[in-house]
């Protein structure tokens, strides 16, 4: 019975040696291939392993910028022709006026009442053309300066009205799709 004892002893010895060593093979064993011995793994091949996965993240990295370069070329070309369509539809829209006044200008000019009306029919038509493409006045006379949509050139006293308001329109202002092509050029009540 005391040599089963000192057996069981033993074993339990020799399992707490085991499993106390285990833990540092699985450690060298994640960093090093498992059929290779620790001590039998060459600097060089980690070096080189290592050089070889830099080699790749640059490659990679030289396509994304090519990648770039191709998409912001495509895209400046792409803004290129809108541009060009756009231009080309509002060109196509003023042809009709360009054709008018060729006529106009080849009649004789004896009734005045008649040429001015025609020239009158002609700037209807333009108004309707850049009304289409989205040009818009901008409102000035009466209203507060806003320096964002109106251009003061002049400034004058007048007790009437309150400081800032505009009193005279000297040049009408435009804007676009809400953006100022011209801001207005007006007169400023100061006081």
């Amino acid at each position: 019975m005391v040599g089963e004892v000192n057996s069981l002893q033993e074993k339990e010895e020799m399992t707490a040696d085991a499993t106390a060593e285990a833990p540092l093979v699985e450690e060298v064993s994640e960093t090093a291939p498992a059929d290779v011995p620790v001590e039998d793994v060459p600097e060089e091949d980690n070096a080189a392993e290592l050089e070889a996965q830099l080699q790749e993240k640059n490659d990679r990295i030289l396509r994304l910028q090519a990648d770039f370069e191709n998409f912001r070329r495509r895209t400046m070309k792409e803004k290129e022709e809108l541009a060009a369509v756009i231009t080309q539809n509002l060109l196509t829209d003023l042809l009709p006026l360009l054709d008018n006044f060729e006529r106009a200008m080849a009649v004789e000019q004896t009734d005045v009442e008649a040429f001015q009306k025609g020239v009158e029919m002609i700037f209807t038509q333009l108004r309707e053309v850049l009304d289409k493409h989205g040009l818009e006045n901008i409102e000035a006379d009466g209203q507060l300066f806003d320096p964002n949509i109106h251009q003061a050139v002049m400034r004058v006293e007048n007790p009437d009205v309150e400081d800032g308001t505009i009193t005279q329109v000297l040049q009408k202002g435009y804007q676009a799709k809400g953006r100022v092509i011209r801001p207005a050029m007006v007169q400023v009540a100061g006081n």
